[in-house]
């Protein structure tokens, strides 16, 4: 756990599907209309209304993120995050993986929740390095959490132990990292 100004940070293992929080993260596809994993646990929890919401969207770039409500899930909104597909790292996949996580914080603030929960996006199928997308994660919510001030707890949901260690690990590298001198 780790407080960054006036959010709290967590991750735990966790089905992202079954969290009571203001909004859940979609590792979703550009269609936006269902798939595997996290993407096909989210759509089967919500229901058919979900798909349906999603079917008026018109997909979503990589690196974008569209919301949607919760449906039959206790989270309040869904917001789907297309992540990259790793082709290696030079086709822009950090920086298309960071907007995913700005992206969607920013939109939770526009619709003033108060809690997110993000999965490993882009660590599943789409094969991200585990250990630098956890990184990049982490770095992008402090990052944008100044300028999101409605959220207030951010929870990484971890599907398994192994993804729950990388984020302890980065949270442990974190807290006893020196304070930056801006001079």
């Amino acid at each position: 756990m780790l407080t960054i100004g006036h959010c709290m940070l967590e991750a735990r293992v966790v089905d992202i599907t079954t969290l009571d929080v203001d909004a859940v993260v979609n590792a979703a596809n550009t269609s936006l209309l269902g798939g595997g994993g996290v993407d096909g646990a989210l759509h089967r929890a919500a229901g058919a209304d979900l798909l349906r919401e999603c079917q008026t969207l018109g997909g979503c770039v990589t690196g974008d993120a569209k919301i949607t409500g919760g449906h039959r899930l206790k989270a309040r909104h869904v917001i789907h995050a297309v992540g990259p597909v790793w082709h290696g790292g030079g086709r822009g996949e950090a920086e298309l993986l960071a907007s995913c996580y700005r992206r969607s914080l920013e939109l939770a603030r526009d619709a003033k929740a108060k809690s997110i929960a993000f999965p490993a996006i882009s660590c599943g199928v789409y094969r991200f390095p585990a250990d630098e997308a956890v990184r990049i994660a982490m770095q992008t919510v402090i990052d944008t959490l100044p300028r999101v001030s409605t959220v207030e707890r951010v929870i990484f949901a971890c599907f398994d132990e192994a993804m729950h260690a990388r984020y302890k690990a980065e949270f442990g590298r974190r807290v006893q990292a020196p304070p930056s001198n801006p001079a």
